[in-house]
């Protein structure tokens, strides 16, 4: 299994960023998906999380209401829209795929990483 993720850039504060998430294999629908970031000098942490029918997600609440996550089943692909982007939204970005399809925002629940898409938020 291969995870890419992209779309990461430089923007200014309150501006938008979509990344997405390609993933290999077959039978994509049935794992859960997860985005996960971690900033210079800081611990990865949780961003968002969708189920594998795309019917369930959860956020972090400092994401909440400015990110959503998506999930395009035919094509392989996760997505989060952010929105309303801060200076501490700034971190690299990764996309991660989970056994089952039911979302968890752990990441010890998750067996596939992709490589990060940095994301830099001027203020």
């Amino acid at each position: 299994v291969q995870l890419q993720a992209f779309g990461g850039g430089l923007v200014q504060a309150g501006g938008s960023l979509r990344l997405s998430c390609a993933a290999s294999g077959r039978t994509f629908s049935t794992y859960g998906m997860g985005w996960f970031r971690q900033a210079p000098g800081k611990e990865r942490e949780f961003v968002a999380t969708i189920s594998g029918g795309g019917a369930t997600t959860a956020y972090a609440d400092s994401v909440k209401g400015r990110f959503t996550i998506s999930r395009d089943n035919a094509k392989n692909t996760v997505y989060l829209q952010m929105n309303s982007l801060k200076p501490e939204d700034t971190a690299e970005y990764y996309c991660a795929r989970k056994p089952g399809a039911y979302i968890s925002n752990w990441y010890g629940s998750y067996d596939y990483w992709g490589q990060g898409t940095l994301v830099t938020v001027s203020s």
